[in-house]
């Protein structure tokens, strides 16, 4: 299965277990990696694992380390760089937008940002910069970030195994899974824009 030409199953089984946590860590800890796919990649990893590719107890139990561990790497950051970044111009692997986007998103919803957010890309990976920059209290963070990289890391992935697992020739149908988990995932970035565009 490709993903704008990147076909995610020969990368999983190629890159093993490291390529996997270091694409979460990547996705989850650096602003550079909001472009990555990490919804469909955890649910294609899941898929692989009811194939026998990988075990899905050590390839979830990996993810949420490594999405927990990206976290507070983009909180650091943040924290670090504070305000400084939100003044910083846009660059091949920066854009302001991004993190405004993400800055919204945590006035609007607060501490339960970090946990919200692990299930909206772009956002995903802003989120925990904007709540080091803005000074969140570290413990705090890092409980919602336990319970959300808990929830994304191993949800997304044991539903891909458990559909494998249990729908026959759910190969031919992997495609529009995919797309749908995609589109959910993006909704809430869209919506706020088809509202601004409609003049709402």
């Amino acid at each position: 299965m490709s993903f704008f030409h990147f076909d995610l199953e020969t990368f999983i089984i190629t890159a093993g277990y490291l390529g996997i946590f270091a694409f979460v860590f990547a996705e989850s800890g650096l602003f550079f990696g909001f472009f990555l796919p990490g919804d469909t990649l955890l649910f294609t990893a899941g898929f692989l694992a009811s194939r026998g590719f990988l075990n899905i107890w050590v390839l979830v139990f990996g993810i949420w380390i490594f999405a927990v561990f990206g976290d507070n790497v983009g909180y650091a950051f943040g924290k670090r760089v504070g305000p400084k970044i939100f003044s910083r111009e846009d660059s091949r692997f920066f854009k302001k937008a991004h993190l405004a986007r993400a800055q919204k998103f945590y006035e609007d919803h607060g501490k339960k940002t970090i946990i919200l957010a692990r299930f909206i890309p772009i956002v995903r990976t802003f989120a925990p910069i904007v709540a080091g920059a803005g000074s969140m209290n570290y413990r705090t963070f890092f409980a919602y970030n336990i319970i959300g990289g808990f929830l994304w890391g191993v949800l997304v992935p044991l539903l891909g195994y458990f559909l494998g697992a249990t729908i026959p020739n759910i190969d031919r149908y992997l495609l529009p899974i995919i797309g749908a988990i995609l589109l959910i995932s993006i909704l809430p970035v869209l919506i706020p824009l088809f509202k601004k565009w409609h003049g709402e």
